[in-house]
């Protein structure tokens, strides 16, 4: 029994590491009907729900909704390149964690498991948002439009950077045109 709780201590231990670096830091506020409405990827840190398990998430939206009960509706689609681009929709909620000026979500696609959601880049006309994870293993970039402009795109990595993201493991998320999707999808 002795070994038994010692190796479930040992366990707990090893997952409760440290992140990297100082604590992430969010933007000041987000205005959530502002950023309701439907966001292209256009780059992530590869991760298990969009890149494992046989998966390779291409043409990856994510769409927010605010409910009536003051939660935020979650859907994310991509298209799923090893499957012919055969669509796969996740839906789920998230919540704004109090204190947080809205900009520390906390989402769930299967309960009882939620994960952090921090916007900590913005741009002023939510044209296009940085998003990570506290311990930094989660990274995406999202734009309204499928292909960012240059200018943007330098702005969010500069964020991404200066938060302590290793831009060398961000890998670009393919956004095909609209008709191409749509064929990706038929075939």
């Amino acid at each position: 029994m002795k070994r038994l709780l010692l190796l479930a201590a040992l366990l707990l231990g090893a997952c409760a590491t440290s992140p990297p670096g100082p604590p992430l830091q969010t933007v000041p506020r987000v205005d959530l009907s502002r950023y309701a409405g439907t966001w292209y990827e256009i780059a992530r840190y590869p991760n298990s729900f969009q890149d494992g398990r046989g998966r390779r998430c291409v043409a990856t939206t994510a769409t927010y909704a605010l409910r009536e009960d003051g939660q935020v509706a979650v859907t994310n689609r991509c298209l799923d390149a090893t499957e012919g681009n055969r669509e796969v929709v996740a839906t789920g909620t998230a919540y704004a964690v109090e204190g947080s000026g809205n900009a520390k979500l906390r989402v769930t696609f299967f309960w009882p498991f939620y994960g952090d959601y921090w916007v900590i880049g913005l741009d002023p006309e939510y044209r296009w948002a940085v998003v990570g994870a506290p311990g930094r293993e989660y990274l995406w970039i999202l734009s309204r439009t499928p292909q960012m402009a240059p200018d943007d795109r330098a702005a969010a990595l500069r964020i991404a950077a200066a938060q302590g993201f290793d831009l060398e493991r961000l890998q670009e998320t393919p956004q095909p045109p609209r008709q191409a999707r749509l064929q990706g999808r038929r075939g």
